[in-house]
């Protein structure tokens, strides 16, 4: 009667360090969803990594060349060289802003 003491002891213990692994604190589950949580970094990191590169190149480009200080200058502030001429392109169905300006043009 006494033998199977310890081994009971035993598998009660095995199944105590079982259950804690598969469901308590730090077990399977909670190491997956680190593991997902991780691999979503990762690709977050990857797309900064990208953004960062393609920002540094934009801030060589824009220490080392004129021409992109003049296409920046050209797109972003409506600035024209001296002798050049700026052509404003409007498009007649611009909408009812259009025609109200039209309107008071006209008297």
């Amino acid at each position: 009667m006494r033998r199977w003491w310890p081994l009971a002891l035993l598998l009660l213990a095995l199944l105590a360090l079982q259950a804690k692994f598969w469901w308590g604190d730090g077990g399977l589950r909670e190491a997956r969803a680190l593991e997902a949580r991780v691999e979503d970094q990762r690709r977050e990191n990857a797309r900064l990594q990208q953004r960062n590169d393609a920002l540094s190149a934009e801030v060589e480009d824009l220490k080392s060349g004129e021409a992109a200080v003049e296409d920046r200058a050209r797109s972003e502030l409506g600035m024209v060289k001296p002798g050049e001429v700026f052509y404003r392109v409007v498009e007649p169905d611009a909408g009812p802003a259009a025609s109200g300006d039209a309107a008071e043009r006209d008297p």
